[in-house]
């Protein structure tokens, strides 16, 4: 946890740039009926990880739709946003905010979120984790404290407690001492675990999921803050992307049940959603004032 304290421009600028990198390896998609389904997913853990977490996913729909599936795993959300925005990519797992920043550049539109087995919700919250050790057990405590979020482009770990704090009567962008963006929601759990930073917002199914493999015990924690209910990360997909493949997808992710997927854990199936769910998400960006168009 070195990284220094970036700004969401040079972040955006950054990502641009590593995602323009990877895009030579990308297939081009020349028309609307790719030879191959390319999906784009976000890195709540690093690349490698995220690919192999995702893969019982991946096979299914590979066999469901008879075509060849190929994951890309950007470095950051704003590397799958840039991606598709050129149309290197056909379909995209992001986070409730980053696909709001990329529905105000792209031609994409939600189609359809994961319904766990567990909970039978397509919801989650931020929360704010602390040790239990610090003595810290409220966000009124955290003035001049070392804070972690996750990625500017990140709902449950940028977006959501900042505007949170901000509600509360705190300024998130002077109340901190150091603030770093981590990565990862991975990243920013490990942090706090090992005393890198004092706090860290982060999402609480990936919470669970650490908790779940071993990586942390839940009773090193303490939650200072939790938000309302966030609409799950959504399925995307090209606009211009070929209506029958369209109907094809959405019936092959409906069909995806009792199995595991990353820290969603085991699905009970993907359920339709649209645009106008994420409507909650850009409610929550006008309390900071953001232009999303100037994010990106």
């Amino acid at each position: 946890m070195s990284h220094p304290r970036f700004s969401a421009a040079r972040r955006t600028a950054l990502g641009a740039a590593l995602a323009l990198t990877v895009f030579a390896g990308l297939p081009q998609q020349a028309s609307a009926q790719p030879q191959a389904l390319t999906i784009g997913l976000i890195p709540a853990e690093d690349a490698q990880a995220m690919i192999e977490s995702s893969r019982q996913v991946l096979d299914a729909l590979q066999q469901q739709l008879g075509m060849p599936v190929k994951p890309f795993v950007a470095t950051d959300y704003n590397g799958v946003i840039e991606a598709l925005r050129a149309k290197k990519l056909d379909v995209a797992y992001l986070g409730p905010f980053s696909y709001v920043l990329a529905s105000s550049v792209a031609e994409v539109e939600a189609f359809s979120v994961a319904v766990t087995k567990k909970t039978g919700q397509s919801a989650y919250r931020s929360l704010i984790l602390a040790r239990r050790d610090s003595g810290l057990r409220s966000v009124a405590e955290l003035k001049g404290r070392n804070f972690a979020f996750v990625d500017p482009s990140s709902a449950s770990g940028h977006l959501f407690p900042k505007a949170g704090l901000r509600q509360t009567g705190l300024d998130p962008d002077a109340y901190f001492g150091r603030v770093v963006f981590s990565g990862s929601h991975d990243a920013s759990i490990l942090a706090v675990a090992n005393r890198k930073v004092d706090a860290a917002a982060v999402a609480d199914r990936i919470f669970n999921s650490a908790v779940a493999k071993g990586t942390v015990k839940p009773d090193d924690f303490v939650v200072l803050w939790s938000s309302r209910p966030i609409p799950e990360s959504p399925m995307v997909w090209r606009k211009d992307l070929d209506p029958a493949l369209k109907e094809k997808l959405a019936r092959a992710l409906a069909n995806l049940k009792e199995v595991k997927w990353g820290d969603q854990g085991v699905l009970n199936g993907f359920q339709p959603t649209s645009d106008a769910a994420y409507d909650v998400v850009r409610d929550t960006a006008k309390v900071l004032k953001l232009d999303l168009r100037s994010m990106k």
